[in-house]
Formats: structure tokens, sequence, C-alpha cells
């Protein structure tokens, strides 16, 4: 081991110093213990850096391993830069999802813009071309100004980013709620391709091999940014805007196509993304999984700014760089590449057979560790886990007893109030500003259950999308878990496609809170006995705690991202209904089941009663009957029923993405006996409305599947409107006045107009 002294100018390290970077005493300690001295100020940022939540995972990594990560199709599961499964053909998908929700709730645009940026440097470091993009997106209501601000800044992140560097955004979901008031969540999911011969690891190896910064040069922004993501919002978060990322997605093409190259180039054994941490992550964390040595001199590190500390270069979050290991030899012939792509190739270090990770400014070291004990000897806690005394009050009421408003009388009134509310409402204004065709291999963009992408060469395709219910997941984590799993397998399903493999970004609030910690542990065995009734192991993913505001948690929202795979592209199905004359059948049961509907909390202003449940064995019926039909040939199109329940189900199969395009007449007779708000608008799971020129077969196929079915209808021209029976009552509502409903909601809400005031009224508040 080298003397390591204090760097002149440097401040001295104090307990305030320490916890200002986040570490406990008993974490210093540990740290201490391991050098056998007190760190420098530069070895202190390093370790704040690697054992923050974000980087770390030190309150989670315990209750992660119990998720299933092995499967027939998986190459690579947790522990890389992104998961990769086999499709057939020797064709692999690479596909991961990730949080940059702090850095969005200060500043919408940069926050979510790095976000994509960062996502797509996950994938394609593992030698995949990106050829997807999906989010997951939760604001607060739309009636404040400040969350106004935050959607439109998002979005527009979202689209400029992916737009610039060609990359589609296909699917994704938008839900708005109080509890995300403060505190919006913004997870972003890339999906590439590859040959599975192409695959590369980001592995250090080989004693001698070089080490190279590429890219972009390092300035001062993003310092500290994934310590950031691992404490509480406050009122003091306006402040460290400084530590969000400026991201520039041109640098990020080049830096995507010269990745890319120098992978199939032959010339480099290892390539990752300077990401959370930057430079101190990806070279501690390459280190240790090749179980080498390294070290890395600040000096030579490219830098766009003068008079950067070793402490500023380690930590910098600057976008658009990769850390490279390169043969010994072939330093040249990357630079080479690089050099064609307007970009720089620098060495900073070397692969040393010493165990220790070593930095050095020029000749002096600033900073050592020994072996792999940086990445290895972080802390792990399992906290006490307890339910929270409201959740267990909130599941215990009795919503059944919640009387209905005068205006329910007429369930149309409910109906058009409930798909104009944002959640349900179309996400157009949204989605038409992203490029949801560019490579032109979307054959199913936004709007559907999920997105579909063809994979040139073959007759087969994939299906891609994000799901979850945060407020059943506050209501009951374990079954809240096991419905994000079986909602994102059925909207897959409902595109052809056979569910194959998620990743998950698990956005929870302080751990180290009890009830949080219980949230988290329970939504995350839930999560694990639907991938395992399944098949659609865990490839990797994403936690992200500290999910709070002065306003308290958000709603517990573990993220699902779902892949599936179509073996033919015959087999494509639509969401919307096709032909009128059709038989309209429903897939499962309609029961007495309203608690944590979207409903209560539209019509009533409540969350409270129990979520609905969860048969998995049932939910595994519900898709192998699907997929069955469909490759049967006798499926005209397919419709998860989900938020808003069966009624908002059948109005959603008549709309296209900007009209309403056919009409419907249901007959829901067979539940008469439950009560009518719970058969229109009760969110009971396992549910499919499919249509079909051939009723008879599908529900031999339900039947052979034991799974309940029925015909409930028949599609309707576009005049006819829909008319549905229930109970004793005979609803009409013209297919204009869904539409109008349904399309024009957000529009009306986020107006040119509106824009304005919204800048207007949240710079007055940051002033």
């Amino acid at each position: 081991m080298s003397e390591v002294l204090p760097r002149p100018g440097d401040p001295a390290i104090t307990p305030e110093l320490v916890k200002e970077h986040g570490l406990t005493p008993g974490e210093f300690d540990r740290v201490s213990k391991m050098l056998g001295r007190a760190p420098t100020f530069t070895e202190l940022g390093i370790v704040s850096a690697l054992w923050n939540e974000h980087c770390s995972y030190k309150h989670s990594k315990n209750t992660l391993r119990t998720l299933p990560t092995e499967g027939a199709a998986v190459i690579q599961g947790p522990g890389e830069n992104a998961g990769v499964v086999r499709i057939g053909d020797g064709i692999a998908i690479a596909f991961k999802i990730e949080s940059h929700n702090h850095p969005s709730a200060i500043e919408p645009y940069q926050g979510a813009a790095t976000g994509v940026g960062g996502i797509l440097r996950d994938v394609f470091t593992m030698g995949a071309r990106p050829i997807a993009m999906l989010n997951s997106l939760r604001f607060g209501s739309l009636d404040s100004a400040r969350n106004r601000y935050l959607f439109a800044g998002v979005v527009r992140g979202i689209g400029d980013y992916g737009n610039c560097i060609g990359v589609p955004t296909v699917a994704g979901e938008i839900v708005f709620d109080p509890a995300y008031d403060g505190n919006p969540l913004v997870n972003a999911m890339c999906v590439g391709m590859l040959r599975e011969d192409e695959l590369i690891l980001a592995k250090a190896q080989g004693v001698g091999n070089s080490i190279l910064c590429v890219g972009a040069r390092t300035g001062r922004d993003g310092i500290h940014g994934a310590s950031f993501a691992s404490e509480d919002l406050s009122e003091a978060s306006e402040a460290k805007r400084p530590r969000v990322q400026v991201g520039d997605p041109f640098t990020e093409k080049l830096l995507l196509e010269a990745s890319l190259e120098l992978i199939r180039s032959g010339h480099i054994v290892a390539i990752q993304d300077m990401g959370a941490a930057g430079l101190t992550s990806s070279s501690a964390e390459m280190a240790a999984r090749g179980d080498v040595g390294v070290t890395i001199d600040t000096s030579l590190v490219p830098v766009r700014e003068t008079g950067m500390t070793p402490y500023e270069i380690l930590l910098s979050e600057s976008q658009e760089r990769m850390l490279v290991v390169a043969l010994q030899g072939h330093e040249e012939a990357v630079r080479a590449i690089l050099f064609k792509w307007d970009l720089t190739a620098e060495v900073i270090g070397k692969v040393i057979a010493e165990p220790v990770y070593r930095v050095t400014e020029g000749d002096t070291v600033v900073a050592e560790f020994p072996g792999s004990d940086l990445v290895t000897q972080c802390p792990r806690y399992d906290v006490p886990a307890r339910e929270g005394a409201d959740a267990i009050r909130l599941r215990a009421m009795d919503v059944s007893a919640i009387a209905e408003l005068p205006e329910e009388r007429d369930p149309a009134w409910t109906m058009l109030k409930l798909l104009a509310s944002p959640t349900i409402a179309s996400k157009r204004w949204a989605f038409q500003q992203y490029d949801s065709t560019v490579r032109t291999n979307t054959v199913v963009g936004p709007g559907g259950d999920a997105a579909v992408l063809r994979i040139r060469g073959t007759d087969r395709a994939i299906a891609v999308k994000t799901d979850c219910n945060g407020r059943y997941v506050a209501l009951d984590p374990r079954v809240g878990g096991r419905i994000a799993v079986a909602e994102a397998a059925r909207n897959v399903a409902c595109t052809g496609a056979r569910p194959l493999a998620i990743t998950n970004c698990l956005n929870f609030g302080n751990p180290t809170r009890p009830e949080i910690f219980f949230q988290f542990t329970e939504a995350v065995a839930g999560i694990s006995e639907a991938c395992i009734a399944l098949d659609t192991p865990v490839t990797g993913g994403n936690v992200s705690f500290y999910n709070e505001s002065p306003t308290g948690s958000v709603y517990p929202t573990p993220v699902i991202g779902m892949v599936g795979v179509i073996d033919s592209l015959e087999h494509i199905t639509r969401s919307t209904f096709r032909n009128v004359g059709d038989a309209i059948v429903l897939l499962g049961d309609c029961t007495d089941e309203i608690g944590g509907s979207e409903y209560l909390a539209t019509v009533h202003g409540v969350t409270g009663g129990a979520p609905p449940g969860c048969d998995i064995v049932r939910e595994r019926g519900v898709i192998n009957t699907l997929l069955q039909a469909i490759q049967a040939g006798v499926v005209a199109s397919a419709h998860d029923c989900s938020d808003g329940g069966l009624a908002i189900a059948i109005a959603e199969c008549m709309m296209s993405d900007a009209e309403a395009t056919t009409g419907a007449d249901i007959d829901l007779a067979p539940w008469d006996s439950l009560p009518d708000r719970a058969v229109l608008f009760g969110e009971a799971q396992g549910r499919v409305i499919v249509s079909s020129g051939d009723a008879d077969r599908v529900l031999q196929i339900a039947a052979e599947n034991s799974v309940p079915a029925r015909k409930i209808g028949v599609v309707r021209s576009r005049d006819e409107g829909l008319t549905i029976r229930v109970g004793r009552q005979k609803v009409r509502i013209g297919t204009d006045q869904l539409g109008e409903a349904y399309h024009t909601a957000i529009p009306k809400i986020m107006n040119t107009t509106a824009q304005a005031i919204v800048i207007d009224e949240v710079e007055g508040v940051l002033a």
C-alpha cells in the first residue's frame, strides 16, 4: 500500500463533513478500519459516492436476492449494466429500467433528458443497439401549477433527447395522484438488440491493459448526483440544482455508434457507462467484477474546466462518457475509432496485478483502498419491518358503505368523469411529442396495451410495457406487487406476445422507517411470487429510495418493465375493436371489489379498502387462453381490463389514438347479483376483453384452461354508440361524448395559455 497524505487545500475531516457526505459514524469507522487510518477528503468523497443508497443498495440487496433471476431465456441477469435474454435465431434483447426522480423534481427537462441518456448507455454498453425507449411517470394533481410545469418539462426532456438520438419512444404510462406532489417519479426504460455472440461485460481484466476515458470531457456538473438521489427532497433541494447533470443527445449519438464499433473491433475487453458516481463507480465496479487492481491518474482525464481537483473529477457525473479497458498495445486503434466519431479517448490508468484501487494526481497518490473492499465491504442493513397503522386502517375501510352521489344514478355520468380523469384519459398530448416510429420497426406504438417492434430479418417481434398501480401497493404491498407483474404480463399478452422476463424500478420512501421497509419487502415478495408463477425472471433493475417530500412519502411504486416475444408477425394483435359484428368476449370474471379503484379516488376522493385480489394461477390461465386463441386466429382485438374497470376498458376498445371509431352493445346481466358500480367500475384482476368472429372457439379454449369466459356483447358501428345493460339500467352514450371526454381532457389542461401561466407561477416560486 502507498502512503496517502491529505492534499494541500483540502478541508479537514470533521464529524460535520462526514455527515454532509451522507455517512453515519459507524460507516466512517468502517472506512477508517478498512484503511487503517482516517480517510483523506478525496477518499471520503469516493466512499460517499459508492456507499450511498443509489450505488450500494445497502438497504435493499439482501431483499433483492430473494427474486427469481434464472430462466431458460436469461443470458445475463442482475449485476451488469442491463439484463439480456435470448429470443431465438441467435438474437438477444438487452433491457433495463432506472429512475431519475430527484433530478426531475428540481430540473424536470434535464432530469428527464439525462435519465434517458443514462439508460441508453446502460444498454449499448452490453453491445446492444437501442431500438426502443419506454417511460413510467408519476406526478401530483394537474390542478397544481408546479405539477403542470414538471409534467411539461419531463415530457419535453424525454422527447427531445430520444428524438435527437434517433431511438423511438414507443410506450409507457403516466399517472396523476396527490401522493406524488413534491416528488414525481421519472423512470426510463431502454430496450436494445444484439447477437448473442456480441455480448460484452463491464469486467476489467488483463494485467497491463489500459483504462481509457472516452466520449465527452469531464466538467463540474452532477457532482454528488448519486448522493442527492439517496436523500429526502426538501425545501433546500432547489439549492442542489448543480447536482443535476446536463445532457447532449448529439454527443450521445456519436458515443453510441463509437461504442458499438469499439465492441465489435476486438480492441477492448470491457466497457462501462460513467453514470451515477461517475468515474468512481465505473472504475471501482469494473475492478471488483474482474477481481483485479486498477490505478487511475486524474491528471490525465480530459476536462472542460480548469482547476478541477481529483475529488471533482472522480465524482463528476458529466454525461456521455464511458470507461473502456483496451488490450495492451491497442490504444491507438481505440483512439482512431473515437477520433472518427469526433470524440476523445485518453489513457487514464492501468489494470494492475496488485490488489488495490489507487487514484493519483500525477505522481501523488490521493486515494487508495485495499483490493475490492471499496465495493464488497459496503455495509448491508436489514431494518425492522412493520406495517404502518395508516395502511392497516385504510385497507380495513368498508368502501361498500360509501354512498353513491346523486349524479351516479346515471352511470353515464360516472363513466364520462372517469374517462376524463388525467390518469385514465388519453396521453396523446404527451406521446405525440415523441418520435415513436424512427428506425421503422414500430408496429404498435404508444396508446396500445403494449408496444410491438418487429425484429428485422425474422418473423418475430417483441412486445414491451411498463406497469404498476401504486395505490394498490400502498393498501397491500404484497398483492400490489403481484398485480404489477400480472398486469404487465396481460398487457404484453394482449399483443400476442408470450411474457419472457422483467426488469424493475422499485420506487419507495425512506427505507430506515419500518413501515417503508415493510412496503418494500412485501412488494418484492409479491413480485417474486408472480414472476415464479408466470415464468418471467428478473434480469435486473433499480431501487430508488428516499422518494419523500415535506408532505410525506410517495405511494410505494414498484414499476415493472416487461418484455415478451411474438413468434409470428401474423399474431400481432391490437387493442381496439376491428370488425363490426364481431362478438365481444370477457375472459375472467367480475367481482364485488371496488377497493383501491380509480372510481373511488376520482368520484369520491377516497383511497381505501382492500385492493382486488390477484390469483396468479388464474392469471396464467387467462394469458395462456389469450395466446392460444390468438395463435388459432380467432382474436381480432384484445385489451386488458384495469384502471376504471370493465366499462372504461370497453370504451377504450372503441377508440383509436385520436378518435372513437366503433360502437358496442353490451349486456352484463350475468352479474346482476353484484352492485352495478362494482360490475362497471370495479377493477377485478385477470380480465381481458376480446373481440372475435368465432366466439365459440374462444370460449372453448377458455374452458380447456379452466378460465371463466362469457360473450358479453357485439361490436357495432360508430353511429350506434355504446349501450350497456347492467342491473335494471340501460346506459346509452354517444361515441362523440366518449371521444370528447377521453381525448380532450389533458389538452384542455395543458393548453398554451396555461403553460405560460405555469412557467410564470413556478419562476415566482423559485425566486
